[in-house]
């Protein structure tokens, strides 16, 4: 069957152009009019545009011609929950909490986080293999995912892809080695998988799979990435060129097994990736990544550019700078602003002076972000905790509502 439809924005009332249109594993886009035809099998279509919520359309409803699908714009500004803080309900109720009184209104939540750990349930058989699903903090996920929704809470998985200690330590011909063979470890004594293994590539895309089927409205790759050590072994040679194939081809791979979820799809990269034009020694280049993935997500926390930027050489006194800068230089290289969405600091820096993040430094950060277009940006505090402090209050005039800062 063919189906033939017209996408508006939702506060506009014109034509969205570039809008994602998906019928099973059938993709096509938006004209410059907002027009599509798709011909595939399937009871629904999926909508999705940068910078609106995603939609889903009943096909029954395109036969009856029932006028333009319209989409919702939306700006996620976003705060993190690790592995922990989901399971944690005073960690978790105080974000929410913290959500519903100021303008955030999207959270980021570890599916597999940092140490490897899935948040929920799984039977996939690395998983058991792994030991890695032994401890489960979301226990009912569908009605995390369920509350969130029915709060207009925007919903996005992190899932930690090649940094993945308890696979490679129960699958060492998975893992990456070091030149004396032994399992390579990093400074937190944790070993990675080899992004050239396609076991490794099928397993972390399963999981994506398995969070897109509870809900989440986007899955954000973290770690795509190659360990940054030198002398280190793979199951493929390294250089620039096959470390670049294999990170694109992981979320290029990702995205076609996705498309049936109409899910956004995002990649978390280096800070300094949007400033260098090789690929970090990581397999990280703006270039091969903004053709595949929905919004790229600079790292931009002051504290980690230990280099500083061009003209500031002590970042952590200049946040804004730092994220507007480092976000202009990137779209330089005819990416969209709009694709971009920034992870802003909230803790204290650890590589400087070791000043706190109050809500100032915050400020300048999302104003930064803002001036910039981002669609939108994201708090991370490792620990979870976070304040109203720099943060605008719901509703006008509200006592202490942050100003955005000019430059």
């Amino acid at each position: 069957m063919a189906y033939t439809g017209t996408v508006i924005d939702g506060s506009t009332r014109r034509p969205v152009e570039d809008a994602i249109v998906t019928l099973g594993d059938v993709v096509v886009r938006t004209d410059h009019d907002g027009k599509f035809q798709i011909s595939g099998q399937g009871d629904a279509i999926g909508l999705r545009a940068y910078g609106h919520r995603r939609e889903s359309v009943s096909v029954g409803v395109l036969k009856d011609d029932s006028g333009p699908i319209v989409l919702t714009p939306m700006t996620p500004k976003a705060l993190y929950l690790s592995f922990y803080g989901i399971g944690s309900a005073k960690l978790r109720e105080a974000a929410l909490g913290l959500i519903d009184k100021t303008e955030l209104n999207a959270v980021v939540i570890d599916v597999k986080g940092d140490r490897g750990m899935i948040a929920f349930k799984t039977s996939l058989a690395l998983a058991e293999q792994a030991h890695s699903n032994e401890l489960t903090t979301m226990r009912d996920a569908k009605a995390i995912i369920d509350r969130l929704h029915h709060d207009n809470i925007y919903a996005i998985a992190r899932i930690v892809v090649f940094k993945d200690d308890p696979l490679a330590t129960a699958r060492p011909d998975l893992a990456v080695k070091r030149g004396s063979g032994a399992i390579f470890r990093d400074r937190e004594r944790l070993a990675w998988t080899d992004p050239f293994n396609p076991e490794v590539w099928d397993y972390n895309i399963s999981i994506a799979i398995e969070a897109a089927r509870l809900g989440f409205d986007e899955i954000q790759f973290d770690y795509v990435r190659f360990p940054d050590a030198p002398g280190l072994k793979f199951s493929k040679p390294t250089d620039m060129k096959s470390r670049l194939a294999a990170i694109s081809g992981f979320l290029a791979d990702a995205r076609r097994r996705l498309t049936p979820y109409n899910v956004f799809l995002a990649a978390d990269i280096f800070g300094y990736v949007t400033w260098n034009l090789d690929d970090t020694h990581i397999g990280q280049r703006l270039e091969e990544l903004a053709p595949i993935v929905d919004y790229i997500s600079p790292m931009l926390y002051p504290s980690c550019f230990q280099f500083g930027i061009p003209g500031y050489r002590n970042p952590v006194a200049h946040p804004y700078e730092i994220v507007f800068l480092s976000l202009q230089n990137a779209r330089e290289r005819g990416i969209p602003s709009i694709r971009f969405r920034p992870w802003l600091q909230a803790f204290r820096d650890y590589a400087f002076d070791h000043r706190e993040f109050t809500g100032t430094q915050i400020r300048q950060q999302i104003s930064a972000a803002k001036r910039f277009g981002s669609d939108g940006w994201m708090l991370w505090n490792p620990r979870n905790q976070y304040t109203a402090e720099g943060l605008k209050l719901q509703g006008a005039g509200c006592e202490n509502d942050a100003a955005d800062v000019v430059q």
